[in-house]
């Protein structure tokens, strides 16, 4: 997946989240290095039929600066984690089978 801006990613995970109902405090946010296997093994999130989203920025500073405004808006998460790989910033809707 290309990667995109901070702005790009934001508005187009704030968008997907208001389109699926957009309680924030229903959606958990976070980054990685690789999303799928955070979203889908870590968070067991039914990528079939979960609601999920994910961006890639262009560096790790991208991807946090994403993820500190979307939980600002009080989505689920905390900052702080990873490293200089994680440059994928996602979100999805929690479930009773998602961790969290």
């Amino acid at each position: 997946m290309p990667s995109v801006t901070v702005q790009e990613a934001y508005d187009q995970i704030v968008a997907y989240i208001k389109e699926r109902g957009g309680v924030y405090g229903n959606w958990y946010a976070g980054i990685a290095s690789d999303a799928r296997t955070r979203l889908f093994t870590d968070h067991k999130v039914s990528e079939e039929k979960g609601a999920w989203i994910y961006r890639t920025c262009s560096d790790d500073t991208a991807a946090r600066n994403v993820e500190d405004d979307l939980l600002k808006l009080g989505c689920d998460g905390e900052s702080g984690g990873g490293d200089s790989s994680t440059t994928q910033v996602y979100a999805y809707l929690k479930t009773n089978s998602t961790d969290p």
